[in-house]
C-alpha cells in the first residue's frame, strides 16, 4: 500500500491498524540537537486519545508513546526517530458483524475492491486511529519551531457556529471544555447539542479553525508547492475531512477586488489579512488562518441499509465505540498536520 508517507525533508511514515498490536511511525529529517520534551508530546496525545470525555468514543487507550530511536539524552540525533503506540483496548468482536458487509460512507467497499482484502476490525488502516502517529510527528515538529504558534479550535458543530473572529478569542481557554471551543457560552451549547445527537444514536459534523502566528516570510514554493496547497493537502488527508478554505475562503468569491485587496503598511505588513497570511503561495509574515470541515462520523447507532459481499442490500444497526462528533478530537490532529507542513517548508527554505 503506497501513500503512507508525507513530507519532503521533514517526513513522517506511519504504520498500523485500529485493532492491530500497535500503531507507529518513523520521522525522518529532524535536525540533530533539538531538545525533546516527552511530556509535551504525551500531552498532545492525551488531547487526541479516545475516552477523554463523555462526548467522544469510550474506547480506553492511554496512547503512551514509546520512542525506539533518534533521541538520545533528551535530544534528537539527526537519525530517524522511530516510535510505537501500543493498542491496549481492542474489541475486535464488535466488528464481526461487518466481516461480509460494507458500511455506508466507510472505506470498506473501496478497500476490498482495490486490494482484494481488508481488515474489517474498526476499519483497519482506514480508521482515524491512524492519526495518533501524526500527532507524535506534529508534536516533534512543534518543538523544532518553538517561535511559531499553532492554535486550532472548534468553530462549529452542526448548525451551531462560533460567531467571533479568531482575534476576539483567548486560545488559552480552548482546553477548558470537552468541545475545545475557546468561547465558553458557545462551548456549552455545542456540548449539549452533541449529547442530544448521541442520545438519538446519530452523529454530527463540524469545523475546526486553525491560526498560525509568528510565521517567517518566505515559507512555500511557487506554482505546485504553494504553502496553502500543501496545507490543504495535509488537512484533506485527515479522516472525515470534506473541505478546506484559508483566508477569505469562499466568502472572497463574493467580493470585489477593491474590497479584497490587502493594502500595505510601510513595514510590509498589511492593513487587512484576507490573504490569510499567504500570497503567491509564500508566507508573508501575517497570521495564517484556515478552516477545515469534517463530515458526521459514518457509524450511527440506527438501523441502515448496507451492501453485503454477495450483492444483497440488507439492514444493520451500528455497533462499537464511536464519536458522535469527531471535531473535538480533531483539533490536535489539525495542529499536528499544520506543524508537519511548516517544519518541512522551514527545512526546504534553509536550502536556499
Amino acid at each position: 500500500m503506497a501513500g503512507n508517507s508525507y513530507g519532503t525533508l521533514f517526513r513522517i511514515t506511519t504504520f498500523g491498524e485500529s485493532h492491530g498490536d500497535a500503531l507507529g511511525g518513523i520521522i525522518d529529517g529532524c535536525p540533530p540537537g533539538i531538545t525533546i520534551d516527552l511530556e509535551a508530546i504525551q500531552f498532545e496525545m492525551s488531547r487526541r486519545k479516545p475516552g477523554q470525555s463523555a462526548i467522544v468514543t469510550q474506547r480506553k487507550e492511554p496512547d503512551d508513546v514509546q520512542f525506539l530511536s533518534g533521541i538520545f539524552e533528551g535530544k534528537t540525533t539527526g537519525t530517524p526517530i522511530g516510535f510505537i503506540i501500543p493498542n491496549t483496548n481492542q474489541k475486535s468482536d464488535d466488528y464481526s458483524h461487518i466481516k461480509d458487509n460494507y458500511r455506508p460512507s466507510h472505506a470498506d467497499y473501496v478497500y476490498e475492491k482495490k486490494y482484494g482484502v481488508r481488515d474489517y476490525r474498526g476499519g483497519g488502516r482506514s480508521s482515524a486511529r491512524e492519526t495518533a502517529s501524526r500527532v507524535v510527528a506534529g508534536a516533534v515538529a512543534k518543538q523544532m519551531l518553538p517561535e511559531i504558534k499553532i492554535n486550532a479550535y472548534v468553530s462549529s458543530v452542526g448548525p451551531i457556529f462560533l460567531d467571533k473572529s479568531y482575534q476576539e478569542l483567548d486560545f488559552s481557554k480552548t482546553e477548558n471544555n470537552p468541545v475545545r471551543c475557546p468561547d465558553e457560552e458557545a462551548a456549552v451549547i455545542m456540548e449539549e447539542y452533541i449529547r442530544d445527537i448521541r442520545k438519538q444514536g446519530d452523529t454530527v459534523g463540524g469545523t475546526v479553525t486553525c491560526v498560525i502566528q509568528n510565521v517567517p516570510i518566505g515559507l512555500g514554493e511557487p506554482v505546485f508547492d504553494k504553502l496553502h496547497a500543501e496545507l490543504g493537502k495535509a488537512m484533506l488527508s485527515i479522516n472525515a475531512v470534506k473541505g478546506f478554505e484559508f483566508g477569505s475562503g469562499f466568502d472572497g468569491a463574493k467580493m470585489k477586488g477593491s474590497e479584497h485587496n490587502d493594502l500595505y503598511n510601510i513595514d510590509g505588513t498589511t492593513k487587512t489579512n484576507l490573504s490569510g497570511g499567504i500570497q503567491g503561495g509564500i508566507s508573508n509574515g501575517m497570521d495564517i488562518y484556515f478552516r477545515v470541515a469534517f463530515k458526521p462520523v459514518a457509524t450511527i447507532m440506527q438501523k441502515q441499509e448496507l451492501l453485503d459481499n454477495k450483492g444483497n442490500i440488507t439492514e444493520m444497526t451500528g455497533k462499537g465505540r464511536h464519536d458522535p462528533c469527531v471535531v473535538p478530537r480533531a483539533v490536535p490532529i489539525v495542529e499536528a498536520m499544520a506543524a508537519i507542513v511548516l517544519a518541512d517548508f522551514y527545512l526546504i527554505n534553509k536550502t536556499y
